[in-house]
């Protein structure tokens, strides 16, 4: 647990840096997803710097690693990299396991929460499944109850926490009931589970579900919480598998349109290419990573936003 005098330093040091780079003209950055190093998985904290050396903005890190090397040496790390924090996993069992497993693994939320908000990450994610085992008003009040007691330990911190709508129909066709998979039925939902509680906005997931620039600009800047992005091929719904991803700009998706509504609500923080399956398992982690950013930063640019 962090100490009281820990957490005011850490967070008004954070809050400058805050301060620092909305001054410097806050825009949208490019932040290393573990998906595009291939089987070639580098831990925390050489992870973080692989992204620095490369020119990423920020990163995807790794909460519970970065706890075990402390506060202030990840902190001082971020710091010497000048790398952003962009978004962490919410260490919480919400979305499975009974109502004993799930208090459970809330115990250690309230200091998980002051940590990341010390280095300068306020935000953490959560994937959502597009199907249950049980009907979907059961799930929608099960998920629910859970969720607004985590938006409770969350708000304390300042945290927010993203919610993932998963898209493709085969993803949703293999469950026993269908749940949310719509970006604006989730976004209702979000908003019923607390106001600190908004979306992880996937381009892949946005496209598969049949959402559009609207929906975008309808969620707003304060239920975006991060961004992931890349492309799909073209083919029929059915036939579509989640590891069948492409680099931002090999496929079909509307960039332009997607970039463009972002830069309209102010968003300016992470945008995390997650490439399930597009990386070979043979390309060097560096390589990888190298492809994600330089195909990422093409398709803001042609969006001008980067």
């Amino acid at each position: 647990m962090l100490t009281r005098r820990e957490l005011l330093v850490s967070s008004a040091a954070a809050a400058g840096l805050s301060r620092s780079a909305r001054g410097a003209a806050a825009r949208m950055y490019v932040s290393l997803n573990s998906s595009l190093l291939g089987s070639g998985k580098l831990g925390w904290p050489d992870f973080a710097r692989l992204a620095a050396k490369l020119g990423y903005g920020g990163v995807d890190f790794n909460l519970n690693a970065a706890m075990m090397e402390g506060l202030e040496p990840t902190r001082a790390l971020l710091a010497g990299l000048r790398i952003k924090p962009a978004v962490c996993g919410l260490p919480v069992a919400a979305t499975r396991g009974d109502a004993a497993a799930f208090q459970e693994s809330m115990q250690g939320l309230a200091e998980a929460a002051q940590f990341a908000a010390a280095v300068g990450c306020p935000r953490m994610t959560l994937v959502v499944s597009p199907g249950s085992q049980i009907p979907k008003e059961e799930q929608r009040k099960m998920l629910g109850d859970r969720l607004r007691q985590i938006s409770e330990v969350l708000a304390k911190s300042g945290v927010r926490l993203g919610l993932e709508f998963l898209g493709p129909l085969p993803l949703r066709a293999k469950a026993s009931y269908q749940f949310i998979y719509r970006m604006d039925e989730m976004l209702e939902f979000a908003k019923e589970c607390g106001p600190n509680i908004g979306l992880l906005l996937d381009s892949w997931h946005w496209h598969h579900a049949g959402a559009t620039v609207q929906d975008i600009l309808s969620a707003g800047k304060s239920r975006i919480v991060t961004v992931h992005v890349s492309d799909a091929a073209k083919m029929p719904p059915e036939e579509v598998r989640d590891n069948q991803r492409l680099m931002p700009g090999e496929g079909i998706i509307d960039f332009t349109g997607f970039f463009q509504a972002l830069q309209k609500i102010g968003y300016e923080d992470g945008v995390s290419p997650e490439v399930l399956g597009r990386v070979p398992k043979d390309m060097a982690p560096e390589e990888g990573a190298k492809l994600g950013l330089d195909t990422t930063l093409a398709v803001m640019r042609k969006a001008g936003v980067a």
